[in-house]
């Protein structure tokens, strides 16, 4: 059994299919990230695209981690943990995004 069988919490967690659609109403991070990538790709038309995964880690990281910080009062113990990141390696993230 491993840790998620033992939480009845993530028992009810529904993850949606990556089959199932989205209804045209429903805001979440993911539709949202898929509109804006339709977005950017109808912008660029024939341009080579390169080094996209990072590009788009970055767009939603920095935000990721500063509401984060917010949320905690800045504390990094309490960070790293929401986020589940080692308390280093957040503090070498928010240093290479010059949130530090």
């Amino acid at each position: 059994m491993n840790k998620f069988e033992k939480n009845s919490k993530a028992q009810s967690f529904k993850v949606k299919n990556q089959t199932e659609s989205l209804s045209p109403q429903e805001n979440t991070l993911r539709s949202e990230v898929e509109k804006a990538l339709l977005r950017y790709f109808e912008h660029i038309d024939e341009e080579p695209v390169t080094d996209l995964h990072r590009m788009v880690i970055s767009e939603i990281e920095v935000p990721l981690l500063e509401a984060v910080m917010k949320q905690t009062g800045n504390n990094q113990s309490k960070a790293s943990i929401m986020l589940g990141l080692n308390r280093g390696t957040l503090r070498t993230k928010l240093k290479n995004y010059g949130l530090l």
